[in-house]
């Protein structure tokens, strides 16, 4: 079986943050997102992936690279613009040639990986399989309505949903796929619905079967949801100092410490992780916060955030809470300040709080 990660949107929901970084590659616990997937790949067995990229191919194959380094082989496929999941699928044809495959959408997060599903479809002779889960929001996913434990009928983004269940984005396919896609049309926003393949293949009489998943699960496509996932992946850490911590300084509950950081006369209370480099000095760290590597905490507050690398946050008497932080940014204090703050800032600015 082969895997097939997108990673060719453009992260409108994401903006300012994705004008100037690909959407799969914002940190979760100071990984990014992108990397869990191909983890998940791994763990299920699968070791050739083809990542399908589209205007920020430079920088995913900068991070990602040829797949060595999880014992895997990545192939990169150039979608000319994103059009929709089933043209991804549709891109990825001649890669994929006659493999069964799963498809993971590279801004998805499963926390109990994949490996029991592809199982699942390894011994099964379905077509495809889905995985599915209940939402409190369905018109904000593709929806699938099940009855008897098979799939009748799939819409995307419903307006008056007939069921809670959305599809995550991983999907397993055999060939067959390729039929159901080149029968599509264009939907109303002008793309390639994979629901509608899926669809197509239903009622041509293919099998598709549906996985309800119990774990949790995250697409991470926006600010909200990066930082629930965040806080996810941390609240699975175990402790691990490995950076200097000061006799001044109390490093509480679930705290990773990588090589290189330095906590002084500080605070750091878990679930958190302090990156590579990274320096917190008078300052408090607080619960569900991950601090990238070289960034700097300096008499501040910071709690349920994530700090991009290399960036500074200085001298603030309010405390951060929720916020995303880009690369090389710069926080710090003017004048006047409230007492708490909420950001969401691009790479390589610099805010003055007044």
């Amino acid at each position: 079986m082969k895997g097939l990660i997108l990673s060719g949107g453009k992260g409108t929901r994401l903006r300012p943050m994705t004008y100037t970084s690909a959407k799969q590659l914002l940190p979760v616990a100071n990984k990014p997102i992108i990397f869990y997937g191909i983890e998940a790949l791994r763990e299920a067995g699968i070791v050739d992936i083809g990542i399908i990229v589209g205007e920020t191919k430079k920088e995913i194959v900068e991070a990602v690279g040829d797949g060595s380094r999880w014992g895997v082989s990545i192939t990169y496929i150039e979608q000319d613009a994103p059009l929709g999941l089933a043209h991804a699928v549709k891109t990825a044809r001649d890669y994929l040639k006659k493999d069964r495959f799963v498809m993971y959408l590279g801004d998805n997060l499963l926390l109990e990986g994949i490996k029991k599903w592809a199982d699942l479809y390894s011994q099964d002779n379905a077509h495809s399989h889905i995985l599915l889960v209940k939402v409190p929001n369905p018109s904000s996913f593709g929806v699938a309505e099940v009855k008897d434990g098979r799939v009748v009928k799939l819409v995307e983004k419903p307006k008056q949903p007939k069921s809670d269940l959305a599809l995550v984005g991983v999907y397993f396919f055999d060939h067959h796929v390729f039929e159901a896609v080149d029968q599509l049309k264009p939907s109303a926003r002008g793309e390639l619905e994979i629901t509608d393949a899926i669809q197509w293949l239903v009622d041509h009489d293919f099998k598709v079967v549906p996985h309800q998943i119990t774990g949790w699960w995250k697409d991470t496509g926006k600010l909200e949801d990066i930082l629930e996932a965040n806080r996810m992946v941390l609240d699975n850490l175990t402790m691990r100092v490995e950076g200097k911590v000061s006799e001044s300084s109390r490093v509480e509950f679930k705290v990773v410490i990588e090589q290189g950081a330095e906590i002084v006369g500080s605070v750091v209370r878990g679930p958190a992780i302090i990156g590579r480099g990274a320096r917190v000095e008078g300052s408090y760290v607080g619960p569900f916060t991950a601090i990238g590597e070289n960034a700097v905490i300096q008499n501040s507050e910071v709690e349920h955030s994530i700090i991009l690398g290399g960036s500074r946050i200085l001298d603030l008497e309010g405390r951060i809470e929720d916020s995303l932080v880009g690369k090389d940014s710069v926080i710090t204090r003017a004048k006047k300040f409230p007492r708490v703050h909420r950001f969401m800032i691009g790479d390589s600015s610099q805010v003055e709080i007044v």
